[in-house]
């Protein structure tokens, strides 16, 4: 049985320094095979955090909903940005204008009651110890659509490397003992496939119309985040 592995290699002498030239190497296999799968993962305090926020509003006409609408939101990007939150963490996530219509049991029909205009953006905030005191400004400045918060990592490779050592690790190890159990003395590695998981669990509040009487300064707690990796290595078992 052959495995093709692919090699990446660059000479500074004959190739210039973002060239790469790639061989395609096949490595027989004359021994049992043995192919591992294992996911491991870190957990690690979160340092960012993402926040949706949004104005909807209602008027008899698609003109006046709109305008409405874009006033109001106005107010609250102008509030985020008063709390230090920098232009590059604040994006528009969704533009959305729709007829709206009752239905009315009597006549059976549809019947129409006007126009709804929803605006809505993302917030990364750099501080996640804030989140409470943004969405509570927020509605204040008179968003009245929120979800979030979400929390990440704003660089997760750390974490993905030591997930990584684990997941190895514990694939050696495994293999090692198949090789035992199965009177060979040891294992080598034939192909490594790699896989990212996601960076959940995120906390995450549901999606929520807010009104006047919503408490202010909720609180939130950030739990901690996991980096993931999953690998699918295959061993050949070998008598040294």
């Amino acid at each position: 049985m052959r495995y093709p592995v692919v090699l990446l290699a660059a000479s500074a002498m004959a190739l210039p320094a973002n060239t790469l030239a790639a061989a395609d190497v096949e490595i027989a296999a004359t021994g049992p095979v043995v192919e591992i799968n294992v996911s491991e993962s870190v957990s690690v305090a979160p340092d960012i955090a993402t926040i949706g926020a949004g104005v909807t509003t209602t008027a008899p006409t698609a003109t006046e909903a709109l305008r409405q609408n874009s006033a109001e939101m106005q107010k609250v990007v102008a509030r985020i940005k008063s709390l230090g939150i920098a232009d590059k963490d604040i994006q528009t996530t969704g533009i959305n204008l729709n007829a709206q219509y009752d239905y009315d049991q009597t006549t059976m029909r549809q019947v129409f009651r006007g126009y709804q205009a929803a605006n809505r953006v993302s917030v990364v905030l750099r501080k996640i110890g804030d989140a409470g005191r943004v969405l509570d400004a927020l509605v204040e400045a008179g968003a009245n659509d929120l979800n979030g918060p979400s929390f990440a990592l704003e660089n997760d490779d750390a974490a993905k490397d030591a997930a990584r050592k684990r997941a190895v690790e514990r694939a050696q190890a495994r293999a090692k003992a198949y090789a035992e159990m199965l009177g060979f003395n040891n294992a080598r590695v034939l192909a490594i496939a790699e896989s990212i998981e996601g960076r959940g669990p995120m906390p995450e509040m549901a999606v929520m119309k807010t009104s006047a009487d919503v408490a202010a300064a909720p609180p939130v707690e950030p739990g901690m985040v996991a980096a993931g990796i999953s690998l699918t290595i295959t061993y050949e078992l070998v008598k040294d």
